[in-house]
């Protein structure tokens, strides 16, 4: 089952992205040659401020033969990687002692270019056999003695394990100092030794894998506080919930020999009960509701699918690939966006259905493709690798257009012609009844902020987890850890909302489909906010670059958790209000 997901995913990056499949065996003769793919250099503390790795002026590729590059597919080109074949000599099983690559006399310009790197730490990053291999340009600015003593590292040493005939681990080790001046012989060289080792190949990638730091005590702690939150809200709602609405059912559901009592009752009665005349009236704004519940339903099977694919087929060993099975996913559940969208619309006596379609397929699609275009300009002007080409933007535009556009179509009418009679318990009044005040803690401003507070609780450690992994060159790989998370997400987000539901009916204000939404959204508020704090403090990050991708990069990410949770949050309260006003006497 695992292997044939894995088959799967595979197949599906086979359609926006053409690889050899031989590169794909790791399979090797002695004496077979063996590429070495150089990608890219930049700041460390700066990760998407990379660059392609000929900008430091390294040897270059010989003119005679021109350098190979090697697409992995539309995810990788996404992520800003552009392998491109070393041209240096490696074959399996073969030592190499120390060859010289190339030497260059430096000039003002290559010397100020290699000062800059060294004194922003660049890093880069190789690969071979598919295996990741990091470098420093230098040594790190705090070991210079003063800005007239920088020194590079000009030698490469490969050392390279391999098990029969397949290559396990790829080390680097950079030495040779030289100093850097204008006028200054640089000659580059590079080395490559070759042993066996019993590691299998199927475990050849955990060393990248930082079990000490994702599977700590703390991580597994914060699962069980999030745990014992679910319980003890969703006890909390049945309990104070189900014994305040059964004490007025038993008012509503009187005998008629009782009527003088049942009317005593509803004279002094307030709360909840006298608004069922409008709590099913249509929302303001109702395509803009319906769009935004479709695409946070879409977004919710989307994450929850990428989740157990990646789980299925360890994805995240594979550059690009969660990406790219991302895009496919979003395309193909884009008719579940459109139904939902379309029912509830109709439900609700929508008119305008074909502008629905329109809102509900483009809205998180424009939002995201606005931040990316914002971010890619930026990327262009410094000439760096984050710049997306305009083959990939293309490639990305025709599958919305051409796949998850129709989808949303087809699910919207779908949904409309299946699922949009109204089926609302009450009757709506012709007149809609006048809100009364209620003190400042009851108003639907503050119960949507405050909604926010405890879903943001429950996945305040695994952001953690998940920022640092993204931002600071670690590899996610407990995506059982995010399955728990968001399950835990969704049960919390939902009984929150019912609950701030509740209070704001019993406030009689009936307005509460826009409440609940926001309400639950306001979790990406929080994320947003402890975003900047883990900006300021948990990272090094300098530059307009750096912060402009950060923040935009984060925007996208709260902008769809905004949508996935107030959808969530939304489609609780609504089964709660229709539960509720199904059970009393409301002709």
């Amino acid at each position: 089952m695992r292997r044939g997901i894995r088959v799967l995913a595979l197949c599906c990056i086979a359609c926006v992205g053409v690889v050899k499949a031989d590169e794909h065996s790791h399979k090797y003769k002695d004496g077979e040659p063996v590429r070495l793919w150089v990608n890219k250099v930049g700041p460390y503390d700066n990760p998407q401020e990379t660059y392609n790795y000929y900008y430091l002026p390294f040897c270059a590729p010989k003119e005679a033969g021109k350098p190979k590059h090697k697409w992995g597919g539309l995810g990788e080109v996404l992520q800003g990687n552009e392998l491109i074949d070393s041209q240096l000599e490696v074959k399996f099983k073969a030592d190499v002692p120390k060859k010289v690559v190339c030497s260059n006399v430096l000039d003002d310009s290559q010397a100020a270019t290699f000062r800059k790197a060294v004194k922003k730490h660049y890093w880069y990053e190789l690969f071979m056999d598919e295996l990741p291999v990091w470098g420093f340009v230098g040594l790190p600015p705090e070991e210079a003695k003063d800005d007239e003593h920088i020194y590079i590292y000009t030698h490469k040493s490969l050392e390279i394990n391999y098990n029969g005939d397949r290559i396990i681990q790829v080390n680097l080790t950079s030495e040779d100092l030289q100093p850097i001046a204008s006028g200054t012989k640089v000659e580059f060289t590079y080395s490559v030794t070759w042993a066996p080792t019993p590691i299998h190949f199927s475990r050849r990638f955990e060393r990248y894998l930082d079990y000490n730091f994702f599977e700590h005590q703390i991580h597994w702690f914060s699962i069980f506080n999030s745990f014992m939150m679910v319980i003890f809200l969703t006890g909390l709602v049945a309990m104070i919930l189900l014994r305040t609405l059964r004490n007025d059912y038993a008012k509503y559901t009187r005998d008629d020999d009782d009527i003088e009592s049942l009317e005593h009752d509803i004279s002094e009665e307030s709360g909840w009960k006298l608004v069922h005349g409008d709590v099913f009236r249509p929302p303001p704004n109702l395509a803009l509701l319906a769009a935004l519940l479709g695409t946070g339903v879409q977004l919710a099977l989307l994450i929850l699918f990428v989740i157990l694919i990646t789980i299925a087929g360890t994805l995240f060993e594979e550059r690009g690939t969660i990406l790219t099975v991302f895009i496919i996913c979003y395309a193909l559940t884009s008719y579940v966006g459109g139904y939902i969208s379309g029912s509830y619309y109709a439900r609700h006596d929508g008119k305008s259905w074909i502008r629905t379609t329109i809102i509900t397929a483009t809205l998180f699609p424009m939002l995201f493709f606005g931040i990316a275009f914002v971010l890619n300009t930026i990327a262009i002007g410094y000439h760096s690798l984050a710049a997306v080409p305009f083959g990939s933007i293309v490639v990305v535009l025709l599958i919305w257009m051409f796949i998850s556009i129709p989808l949303c179509l087809l699910g919207t009418v779908v949904g409309r012609n299946w699922n949009g009679w109204p089926d609302n318990p009450c009757r709506v009044k012709r007149i809609p009844s006048p809100i009364p005040q209620k003190k400042w803690y009851l108003t639907a401003p503050v119960i949507s902020l405050v909604g926010g507070l405890l879903p943001f609780g429950s996945i305040f450690i695994e952001m953690y987890f998940i920022f640092t992994s993204f931002w600071n060159y670690k590899v996610y790989y407990v995506y059982g850890f995010m399955l728990l998370v968001f399950l835990i997400l969704t049960v919390v987000t939902v009984c929150v909302t019912i609950v701030g539901t509740y209070f704001l009916l019993n406030a009689e204000n009936y307005h509460w489909q826009w409440t609940s939404f926001l309400s639950a959204a306001s979790t990406a508020l929080y994320v947003f906010m402890y975003s900047i704090h883990y900006f300021m403090f948990k990272t090094k990050m300098t530059g307009f670059f750096q912060t402009c991708f950060y923040f935009g990069y984060t925007l996208m990410f709260c902008l769809g958790l905004a949508i996935m949770c107030g959808a969530l949050g939304y489609l609780g309260s609504s089964m709660f209000v229709r539960r509720i006003y199904r059970n009393i006497k409301c002709d």
